[in-house]
């Protein structure tokens, strides 16, 4: 479309008749006409641009909020506007009024008051949040107060303020002249000034948002790294064994759990400040669920599990005293634990362990190249207080490689929905023993078949935990 440049108004003074009155002809009215238009036009187009600027620039909700009826009422050339806010709890509330003539806005004030609060009223009862649900019955029952407090004589307009399609709010226009007419240009500057009013709510909303997130990014930070710290940084020096581990959370802060805890902890620091030739317990367990309350009944665990171990019990009865703590917290918090607790004697090379239904450890037997799962019979941790564990040994020779895994292993899936499981997992370790002797290359070949299987790029949903530990050879 091609503008066409207005005509100048006319230095010339309009033409005088025999009387010495102006004669006002019909080309000099329509430009006056035209340059009252442009004018108008131009105040619009100033006050908006002043609107969008500062929507663009506002750090306060509030000081914004308060040029929303003075501007909506000067693009209408109106008499005053008024702002109403619908709370999540349910109440309706002016929040912003501007009026020309002090007086009366006064009385419109108690009108629209009155208005919202028997508003308010009507949805008293109603659960937080059902009244954010039901705004079309809101502005229905609010449009009826506001005519009806207000009188018939005054010119109202109103438009929703929509959030995310919900809306919060109406922006109300008022004017008292009797040949005041809605036009559908007004009516659409007043929308206009409506939906920058909604994108300040949803910004300030959003702004509100980030910062909680931000703050829980912080403290997840936390989270993660105190269970960082308390992971083994390293495998213990134990004579005649070779470890390597691996802690792999889906979310920074995970549930899974490993440990290295000398026996005799007490008097291996007493008598001899090396306990390598002392008995050591090499112990996983995995928190069911994810994230931090997964990760904090993780870190109660390993404390009670680290003091029960210094009584010097089986492993059987460590796990069933671990159960018997543990009991009222886990049951009022509707998780459950699994654990496998083995004690290693490097003198002997006798393994005693129990199990709290964790995924058994595989041994691989060097001389018979057989895989031999270590498992007994018990129930999860915090699941029956009255759970009984049982305890069993196995003689361990050279080469004898043992892996401790959490289910994130064997349950990890690919994009078709199968999942790795324990056979497929049994036959890439196998395989590793025959081929690698070092724990450390087992152990990211295991991680490395993992990967493959879920596709390359792809993140596993669970956490992934893994502890390799293989006997010296002579």
């Amino acid at each position: 479309m091609t503008a066409v440049p207005l005509p100048r108004p006319s230095s010339q003074p309009p033409e005088r008749n025999n009387s010495g009155s102006a004669d006002v002809t019909p080309v000099f009215a329509l430009k006056e006409l035209v340059a009252r238009l442009n004018r108008e036009q131009h105040k619009i187009q100033d006050l908006l641009s002043s609107l969008g600027f500062a929507l663009r620039s506002f750090s306060n909700l509030n000081q914004f909020l308060e040029l929303i009826p003075l501007m909506a009422s000067r693009v209408t050339d109106a008499d005053g506007g008024a702002l109403v806010l619908f709370r999540p709890n349910g109440q309706v509330k002016l929040e912003r009024l501007h009026c020309q003539d002090a007086r009366w806005g006064q009385e419109l004030r108690k009108g629209l008051e009155t208005a919202t609060r028997q508003t308010t009223a009507s949805l008293t009862g109603l659960p937080p949040g059902e009244a954010l649900a039901r705004s079309s019955q809101v502005v229905a029952m609010l449009d009826h107060q506001l005519t009806r407090h207000l009188g018939g004589e005054i010119q109202i307009f109103g438009t929703g303020i929509l959030v995310r399609n919900q809306e919060r709010g109406r922006l109300y226009v008022f004017s008292r002249e009797p040949d005041y007419a809605w036009t559908e240009t007004r009516q659409k500057l007043v929308r206009l000034v409506a939906d920058q009013t909604a994108v300040a709510i949803e910004n300030d909303e959003l702004t509100v948002e980030l910062k909680k997130k931000e703050r829980l990014d912080r403290e997840l930070e936390i989270g993660a790294d105190i269970q960082l710290r308390l992971l083994p940084r390293q495998c213990p020096a134990i004579e005649g064994i070779e470890l390597a581990a691996l802690c792999k959370t889906a979310n920074r802060v995970g549930g899974d759990y490993y440990d290295f805890i000398p026996a005799s902890y007490g008097e291996a620091r007493k008598t001899n400040p090396d306990n390598s030739q002392e008995k050591w317990s090499v112990t996983i367990g995995d928190v069911m669920g994810k994230g931090v309350p997964a990760g904090l009944i993780m870190t109660m665990t390993r404390g009670m599990l680290r003091a029960e171990v210094l009584n010097g019990h089986s492993p059987a009865r460590i796990l069933q005293h671990l159960n018997q703590v543990m009991y009222a917290d886990l049951e009022n918090s509707n998780r459950f634990v699994t654990l496998f607790y083995s004690e290693y004697d490097p003198k002997t090379r006798l393994l005693s362990y129990s199990n709290a239904a964790h995924n058994p450890p595989l041994l691989w037997q060097a001389d018979s190249d057989r895989i031999v799962r270590l498992d007994t019979m018990g129930m999860l941790i915090g699941l029956d207080i009255e759970t009984q564990f049982q305890d069993a040994q196995i003689q361990l020779n050279p080469g004898d490689t043992i892996i401790y895994y959490t289910d994130g292993f064997t349950d990890a899936a690919n994009q078709y929905g199968h999942r790795f499981d324990e056979e497929n997992l049994t036959s890439a370790f196998r395989w590793a023993c025959q081929h690698f002797d070092d724990p450390q290359q087992i152990l990211k070949y295991l991680f490395d078949c993992v990967q493959q299987f879920i596709g390359m790029g792809n993140q596993n949903t669970d956490d992934m935990t893994l502890v390799v530990m293989r006997v010296k050879p002579n």
